[in-house]
């Protein structure tokens, strides 16, 4: 069975429109005008069990819209959907105790109280067995390197040094679903390997499905083997991560190391993206790798050279761009 199962799923929003000046004001009080938003329609997807899926889109795209109707903090228009066997807005107590929620720009800890406070408080919400909190708890602090900050107030840890902390206290209960939104959001690069690595070891142990929203790419690439792209609440793309950039890239990087200072004639095989002494980098069209690399082998002396695809980011950025295309053609 699958763990996310969506059909359908759609969430409109009823905007008030204000009018300008202070005549509009006053009209606005007796009779308010609305628009209709859709953050989300009628997306369908699945799930399956021990799954790392990226979900990803612009601002603005559906994606914590998403994540809260699966979590059941709101309900949707229409459309159907079953998390963990049970329809998510039911709200079921034996549900809310299988997953977690974690999301990067809100606290769930106690602000003025040691993380180990707040950690003890979710042990009785949970009914955690206190054995099973210790090694558990034991785990988490290990994989985050966090054993001696516990007893510290939250208000006195570091960004990055909150967000394990809330990252310990999604895991306490051992949940079956973890639905990740902008987890790393405003971490520096060593927290953000740090948190990535705590989630792949985690999952390598305990097999936990998760759900991932990120603007970093890293995160995806660290963690991620499936992608689901939606763009103004509509799914545009679902499937492996290493098929949207055949998909949607039509260039590849040559990286080139010439014996001696790169010449300059590589505009004529490509763009060239970079050229620095020896070393150049061209953007050619995926199909003229072959006979590119042949050119350039034939005319000069290379030392070393290796293909390379774009990086993801700006494949990613060519997906938003396309959808956006066809949302406004539409």
């Amino acid at each position: 069975m699958s763990i996310i199962e969506v059909d359908g799923l759609t969430k409109t929003y009823q905007v008030a429109q204000k009018k300008e000046g202070v005549l509009g004001a006053l009209r606005g009080l007796y009779r308010r005008e609305y628009r209709e938003v859709h953050a989300v329609e009628r997306i369908h997807f699945r799930i399956e069990p021990g799954e790392m899926v990226a979900f990803l889109g612009p601002n603005g795209a559906g994606k914590t819209t998403t994540l809260k109707m699966l979590s059941g903090l709101i309900y949707p228009t229409a459309g159907q959907a079953r998390v963990l066997g049970y329809v998510p807005w039911e709200r079921a107590d034996v549900f809310r105790r299988q997953f977690a929620l974690v999301m990067g720009q809100k606290n769930q800890l106690w602000w003025d109280l040691p993380a180990a406070d707040s950690f003890q408080l979710l042990r009785e919400i949970y009914a955690i067995p206190p054995a099973e909190f210790k090694s558990t708890l034991d785990e988490l602090t290990g994989l985050l390197g966090v054993e001696k900050l516990t007893r510290q107030a939250v208000r006195e840890l570091s960004l990055g040094e909150r967000m394990k902390m809330e990252l310990i206290a999604a895991l306490l209960h051992r949940p079956r679903l973890l639905l990740l939104d902008e987890p790393t959001i405003g971490l520096d690069v060593v927290a953000q390997g740090m948190i990535q690595k705590c989630l792949r070891d985690y999952h390598a142990r305990r097999g936990v499905t998760t759900l991932l929203t990120s603007h970093y790419m890293r995160d995806v690439e660290a963690l991620c083997d499936r992608v689901i792209v939606i763009n103004h609440g509509h799914l545009v793309y679902d499937g492996p991560l290493s098929r949207i950039v055949e998909r949607f890239s039509e260039t590849k990087l040559i990286r080139l190391q010439f014996e001696a200072e790169a010449p300059d004639d590589l505009g004529r095989f490509g763009e060239v993206v970079r050229r620095d002494g020896p070393f150049a980098e061209v953007k050619v069209g995926r199909s003229q790798v072959a006979a590119v690399l042949a050119a350039v082998l034939d005319r000069h002396s290379v030392a070393d050279v290796s293909v390379e695809e774009p990086p993801l980011e700006e494949v990613i950025a060519r997906v938003f761009e396309e959808a956006r295309a066809s949302h406004d053609a539409a």
